[in-house]
């Protein structure tokens, strides 16, 4: 009799998953490795360490909560030995296809023998739509279950490559990969476009999503800050952020803003837009990474699609 485990993507879908009755047990991987730095070396001190001083200083994640929620669960993610299949449980966005590679390259070096299995929603059937795993229906779950792709020994060596690009202090590495078709990985080679987008644009200094955040204002003039908030997170986008990430980009665009109660951007907002402006010298922050790589050390050409070092 095989014995299985389930790795998930949080919470929301962990309490799903426990309604479901599928055997084996649960671990929930709770990080958002998209954000801040990170070291290759999952799970190392250093690599907790690195992940808590980020989450500490800019999400104001205390200690206790950090061990109880985080270290407690991948202690457990330790202990569970004895299986022989791992189930992963990601979505199509970046914030889970970040997490799904690290914690492959976690089970690359710590799990060897186990067969590693992948379920990862977003396209069904002919929609444009993409879909979270919550939003399945019972019968697409078993049936997605059912059908998990087993990945080769290439597949989880690839996932681990990719890992280390990304936690390098070098985008442009990322960007020359060409060969994610060949992988069983559908929705990576978007995600880590998606990633790319994230630095500053030579246009304004502002990236993709803060680009985007100053549009949804200047054209929706949402009525509060809230409704701003909660105009971006109805919008389907490939980060996958939730409310404290998109929340903490518009603080850092409040100079950009006359007022954000109503929502209506300055004059000094407006040129920016429209690219008449630059933000970059008043964003700059040198300490902000994007895995290994420091935000600020590289620009996006957005007519050529390319990184540029700076």
């Amino acid at each position: 009799m095989k014995s299985l485990l389930h790795i998930t993507n949080g919470d929301s879908f962990t309490d799903r998953l426990n309604t479901l009755n599928l055997k084996g047990d649960i671990i929930t991987w709770r990080e958002m490795l998209c954000e801040g730095k990170t070291l290759s070396t999952v799970g190392s001190e250093s690599f907790w360490k690195t992940r808590f001083e980020f989450l500490n200083k800019n999400y104001k994640v205390s200690k206790s909560w950090f061990v109880e929620k985080t270290l407690k669960e991948y202690r457990s993610l330790c202990n569970h030995k004895q299986q022989d299949q791992i189930v992963l449980w990601f979505e199509y966005d970046l914030f889970c296809q970040i997490n799904m590679l690290a914690v492959l390259s976690w089970l690359k070096t710590h799990r060897r023998h186990a067969e590693i299995s992948l379920i990862c929603s977003g396209k069904e059937d002919d929609s444009e739509h993409m879909f979270a795993l919550n939003e399945l229906t019972n019968a697409q779950f078993l049936d997605r279950y059912e059908n998990r792709t087993v990945l080769s020994q290439d597949d989880i060596e690839y996932a681990d490559y990719v890992w280390q690009l990304y936690c390098s202090d070098n985008p442009i590495r990322l960007e020359n990969l060409t060969d994610f078709e060949n992988y069983s990985f559908d929705y990576l080679s978007a995600a880590v476009q998606a990633h790319l987008k994230r630095f500053p644009t030579i246009k304004n200094g502002l990236n993709k999503v803060e680009n985007t955040i100053l549009k949804v204002a200047a054209t929706e003039k949402p009525k509060s800050r809230h409704a701003l908030l909660g105009t971006i997170l109805a919008r389907q986008d490939p980060y996958g952020y939730g409310d404290s990430q998109y929340g903490r980009i518009i603080t850092s665009l409040k100079p950009l803003f006359s007022s954000l109660n109503p929502v209506r951007i300055s004059k000094k907002g407006k040129e920016v837009m429209d690219g008449k402006a630059n933000y970059y010298a008043l964003l700059r922050d040198n300490d902000a990474y994007l895995g290994g790589a420091l935000k600020y050390n590289f620009l996006y050409n957005e007519s050529a699609e390319r990184i540029l070092k700076l």
